[in-house]
């Protein structure tokens, strides 16, 4: 598979797996989990060449594994990022002291005073290193990375997940749990 058959394949679970599974006809499982037989014929039935193979490709090939195959194989789902209810079925973790979340200059007024909000999603999306979260502002311009205190927050009783794919959840976080720069020591032993 091309990587632009991957990126169309990528959107379409985005969308159906995450956000519109009723469009196709389908409903979550606990954990988020579809059937694979019932995407693949779902998809059929609304026109879309989709395989099993081109499924397994792209959550193996997937450089931000996004979705995940079941151990049998037979179901697959979004790892996070939904905007539909569903529950994970996420352990609650310790996260690493510092976590970091990409951003661009216009939201940066909003957040430092509101702090960060899941908005459409069911949480905040959190990493655990700078480079990532550069990529992840960048998506929509010059990237800004802030710092979150996440032991800080841990402190305070506020719940973690790490999704499959390395993701940081956490509901919100408060303007006081951010700072827009880290010193380089703090960086190096996250």
């Amino acid at each position: 598979m091309n990587e632009r058959q991957q990126v169309q394949i990528s959107k379409l679970l985005s969308k159906h797996l995450r956000h519109e599974p009723e469009v196709l006809g389908l409903t979550l499982e606990p954990g988020g989990w579809v059937a694979v037989d019932a995407l693949l014929d779902a998809a059929a039935r609304k026109g879309m060449c989709l395989t099993r193979c081109d499924l397994e490709s792209l959550v193996a090939e997937s450089d931000k594994q996004r979705f995940a195959l079941d151990e049998s194989g037979g179901r697959i789902r979004a790892n996070q990022g939904h905007s539909v209810e569903v529950d994970l079925q996420l352990v609650a973790l310790e996260p690493p002291a510092i976590l970091f979340h990409g951003t661009v200059a216009r939201f940066l007024d909003a957040i430092m005073a509101e702090g960060l909000k899941p908005m459409s999603r069911h949480h905040v999306h959190l990493s655990s290193d700078q480079e990532t979260a550069r990529k992840v502002g960048a998506r929509r311009g010059k990237p800004v990375v802030l710092c979150v205190d996440a032991a800080a927050m841990h402190c305070q009783a506020h719940v973690f997940y790490r999704s499959e794919n390395g993701v940081w959840l956490t509901d919100a976080v408060a303007p006081q749990f951010l700072n827009r720069t880290s010193p380089l020591s703090e960086v190096r032993t996250a």
